[in-house]
């Protein structure tokens, strides 16, 4: 069985209480931490054939347009304080992952910062990275890399990086998960996976 993993019950739409055929859904909380700890349960629990992180996400500028789909190629933990040279990763940590499992949206890497950023000075710094913004995807890729487990992500744009991005995700954020769910039907993805 495949596991849908999202970070709250809204971003499975009508796959939570209705998954495809041979998946099953599980939240994963909100935060890369959190994502992680209860993904690496979900996983030593139900012990699933892989992983597909469904969630919303904000762009940094205009290489996404609003509701667009896509897949999380790649997910990139980083900061603000990093990029700016005011912090730095013991060479040792590993702060990339790539997706395992191909998806049938357009590939497009993910920058993960701790938290979410209301700037557009730091929208912009963080763009130098990718083109959108998502809090728990290391978490999720970490976890099931570790437990040598199948993963992707597929995610929708629902709002701008910056000082707006909380009101834009609150009127957005449900209707880009009822597109999101329906671009990846439309997709055969849930009967081929």
């Amino acid at each position: 069985m495949g596991l849908l993993l999202a970070a709250f019950p809204p971003e499975l739409g009508s796959l939570a209480e209705a998954p495809p055929r041979g998946w099953a859904t599980a939240c994963t909380g909100v935060g890369a931490l959190t994502a992680a700890a209860t993904t690496a349960r979900l996983l030593a629990e139900r012990r699933p054939r892989a992983v597909v992180f469904l969630g919303t996400c904000g762009r940094y500028d205009a290489r996404l347009g609003l509701f667009e789909c896509l897949w999380a190629a790649e997910a990139i933990a980083t900061s603000l304080e990093e990029l700016h040279g005011g912090a730095y990763r013991p060479a040792l940590e590993r702060t990339r992952w790539t997706a395992t499992l191909e998806g049938p949206l357009p590939g497009r890497a993910v920058a993960v910062p701790p938290a979410i950023t209301r700037t557009l000075e730091g929208a912009r710094t963080l763009a130098t990275v990718a083109p959108a913004e998502h809090l728990e995807l290391t978490g999720v890729y970490a976890a099931c890399q570790a437990a040598g487990v199948p993963f992707g992500a597929a995610l929708v744009v629902v709002n701008e990086v910056g000082p707006e991005a909380q009101a834009q995700w609150m009127a957005n954020h449900a209707e880009g998960s009822q597109r999101l769910i329906a671009a990846l039907r439309g997709t055969g993805f849930f009967e081929g996976a």
